[in-house]
């Protein structure tokens, strides 16, 4: 099997993945939207966007059905199965609609537009963003200060997924640390090297800076 990866948040996370379960898949950095490479991607993924798992000639698209995919493959746990599937999922279904919704926003105004010169920041949705932040923030900092994850014991997709955008928060900014469960609960993902560094000895070309940012290269 092929994944097609781009270092952008959803594909970063569906590598992650891949890697944290060892999965038998050959990673290929791709850039669907770049000049001629619509007509290659189309018939792979209609909308375009990454990632793409090919194999036995068919493709499978969307970040959690790959996950989902390569982890049934692996027999492993990380996407669970059985009693703790219902609660998994409802961390999912949550997470996409409230806490990595609200670390979208905030990460495409201050990152995606600026690295890709898509426009000024709206500090309007900026706001908005960051006020639903808060408000999601709260509900996780309220699980989390009783237990370490947010399934059972161990990781699960559902802290994956619930992470997402987090990886970027040298540019969005998001006031992480006013969550200290939260903090103490994404701490963690430090010791789990798929995640921290997904990228390791991957053809993988960095982002474009965000003008401004820590990682902008200096002028000499």
């Amino acid at each position: 099997m092929k994944l097609f990866f781009s270092r952008n948040p959803n594909p970063r996370l569906a590598v992650a993945v891949a890697r944290y379960l060892d999965a038998k898949v050959e990673f290929k950095f791709a850039s669907p939207f770049a000049p001629g490479q619509a007509e290659r991607f189309r018939p792979l993924n209609p909308n375009l966007s990454l990632p793409i798992l090919v194999g036995s000639g068919k493709s499978l698209w969307e970040t959690d059905a790959i996950a989902c995919r390569l982890s049934r493959d692996a027999h492993s746990d990380l996407w669970r199965t059985g009693d703790d599937e219902p609660e998994m999922i409802r961390w999912l279904s949550w997470g996409k609609e409230n806490f990595a919704r609200a670390c979208d926003i905030v990460h495409f105004e201050r990152g995606t537009k600026q690295r890709y010169g898509l426009g000024p920041i709206d500090q309007g949705r900026v706001e908005e963003g960051l006020r639903d932040f808060r408000t999601a923030a709260a509900t996780l900092e309220a699980e989390l200060s009783e237990r370490e994850w947010l399934v059972e014991n161990s990781v699960s997709y559902a802290d994956f997924r619930m992470a997402t955008f987090l990886p970027f928060n040298d540019v969005a900014r998001l006031p992480l640390a006013d969550y200290p469960s939260v903090s103490r609960w994404y701490r963690q993902f430090d010791e789990i090297d798929a995640w921290r560094d997904p990228f390791q000895g991957l053809e993988a070309p960095e982002l474009p800076p965000v003008p401004g940012s820590p990682h902008e290269p200096r002028s000499e």
